[in-house]
């Protein structure tokens, strides 16, 4: 008993120390510069009690209408910079990029792998640098996405066929956003290993399949190691470490298909075969110097495996909410599907790639779903490299700055009836468009670390969304009425729907 109590009166002492520390931070912080204005922070858990039960950037947005569009928070000791407005994400991205284009790297992120060879994780500097050239010069560059575009076609075909028969001629309610997952899932398996991974033939794509997905799940967990770093040894959730059990899992499931196309390779049996993601790792030769003069299998495992988390899931949530708006709202759901029915012809003709630049209702109802939905609300977390100024505040260095492109896209200084699903406000400016220079509208971020992998979104997404509309009719299931639809959100490593979307998918046969 008596070592229990000098226990607990050990761990007490400790706790109020480590408490003292990160005031006096707090206030040093404060004392060094004007931070920008935020709400009153409490002793060591900062502001997280003031968040309330709703999702974070539901709850920053709140916080951000009444101590304005640059706000301080503390997540424990976690020194936070919110952007809630275009206006001060312009002035981020076009005055600060470079000093704010640090990563803010949370506990599940942290293992045995580092953060070599991973785009999303690794700091700026050569090595992120050589990264991005790599995607932009030989993934998503537009005659490789071009050469692809039968990849893609047969792998939304696939779905198309899965789809109709789970449906069983829409007898069947279906679970889109799965059926949208394989889709993504085996569009990516084919980019970097030129083979579908989950069929029926493959035991070991389902099981990359599986830890890739717990390692979405767990990292889109909050995690108080995170906010209170005493606890980060603990692990007290566990998530770091169930995090690192399913990555190493999947990088031996990749490491098995490296090792197949290396000895494939040497026997000579991939000759005529297109070139794939795999094939540029394995050839990549760097200077030695700033790049490595080749990479390790362990980077090609992470390059690859950052493909699969980063490529899935956000298509996944982007086109499940395209569907679940649609049936919420009948009347755009059948502006869309008549035309995409005139264009197509009346004997309903395949939707092509090509086809797209003539559906400019179907590219709007897109732009809307990621407007209103965007796939990663605070984008990927930025940090600041070093002290800065911007708008006249301080931002300390290593500050993690989160982007509420969430709150801006719905904010009513900018948008009209901005909670409304209305593509018709993208016809209206038709130039505006998710590239990162329109600032009221980055979906996928701007500047320097904004997403590689738009080219790809940008051809991928209507092409689903429209080949799903053109052969189907759909109803939502159990009789739900659109107007009774649940559309909450539900965060994970995505902001994906609280209840997955049920419909019933009716093989449409032209007059």
């Amino acid at each position: 008993m008596e070592h229990e109590i000098l226990g607990l009166s050990i761990a007490l002492l400790l706790w109020v120390a480590w408490a003292m520390r990160i005031e006096r931070r707090h206030r040093r912080l404060e004392e060094l510069g004007r931070l920008p204005p935020g709400p009153t922070w409490w002793p060591v858990v900062g502001n997280i009690f003031q968040l309330g039960l709703a999702p974070p950037h539901v709850s920053f947005a709140k916080l951000a209408r009444r101590h304005g569009p640059i706000m301080t928070l503390w997540l424990g000791s976690m020194s936070t910079v919110v952007v809630s407005s275009n206006e001060v994400a312009r002035e981020m991205f076009k005055n600060h990029d470079v000093v704010l284009a640090g990563r803010k790297i949370y506990e599940a992120m942290k293992g045995d792998f580092g953060h070599e060879g991973s785009l999303i994780t690794s700091q700026y500097g050569p090595h992120w640098r050589m990264l991005r050239r790599l995607c932009t010069t030989e993934f998503f560059v537009t005659s490789r996405l071009d050469a692809m575009r039968g990849v893609r076609r047969r792998c939304i075909d696939r779905m198309l066929h899965f789809v109709e028969e789970a449906g069983a001629n829409g007898t069947n309610p279906i679970d889109v956003g799965r059926f949208v997952f394989l889709m993504a899932f085996n569009l990516i398996g084919n980019l970097m290993f030129s083979k579908d991974l989950l069929d029926h033939k493959s035991e070991k794509g389902a099981r990359f399949f599986y830890h890739a997905g717990k390692v979405m799940e767990l990292a889109g967990k909050p995690n108080v190691a995170d906010f209170l770093p005493v606890l980060k040894w603990v692990d007290p959730q566990g998530i770091r470490r169930k995090t690192q059990f399913h990555v190493r899992k999947a990088f031996e499931i990749a490491g098995g298909f490296i090792k197949e196309r290396m000895e494939s390779s040497g026997n000579g049996e991939d000759e005529g075969r297109r070139k794939d993601f795999l094939d540029v790792l394995l050839e990549f030769r760097g200077d030695g110097i700033e790049e490595p003069s080749k990479f390790s299998a362990r980077t090609i495992n992470v390059i690859v495996f950052e493909m699969f988390t980063a490529g899935t899931d956000t298509t996944t949530s982007t086109l499940e909410w395209a569907m679940a708006e649609l049936l919420h709202n009948p009347r755009t759901l059948k502006a869309v599907q008549t035309e995409l029915r005139d264009n197509l012809g009346p004997h309903g003709r395949k939707l092509e790639e090509q086809d797209i630049q003539n559906l400019p209702y179907l590219k709007a109802v897109i732009k809307e779903t990621l407007r209103l939905h965007p796939p990663l609300p605070f984008l990927v977390p930025h940090m600041a490299m070093d002290s800065c100024k911007m708008l006249g505040y301080q931002i300390p260095k290593e500050t993690q700055v989160l982007v509420n492109v969430w709150a801006i896209g719905r904010d009513p200084k900018t948008w009209e009836n901005p909670l409304e699903f209305r593509p018709e406000r993208f016809l209206e400016s038709s130039t505006l468009d998710y590239k990162g220079q329109h600032f009221e509208f980055i979906p996928f971020g701007s500047g320097r670390r904004m997403c590689p992998a738009v080219p790809l979104a940008s051809r991928l997404l209507p092409m689903a969304l429209g080949s799903l509309l053109h052969c189907f009719d759909w109803s939502l299931a159990e009789g739900i009425k659109p107007e009774d639809m649940d559309m909450n959100e539900r965060m994970g490593i995505t902001l994906r729907k609280s209840i997955p979307l049920k419909a019933l998918p009716i093989p449409y046969k032209s007059p």
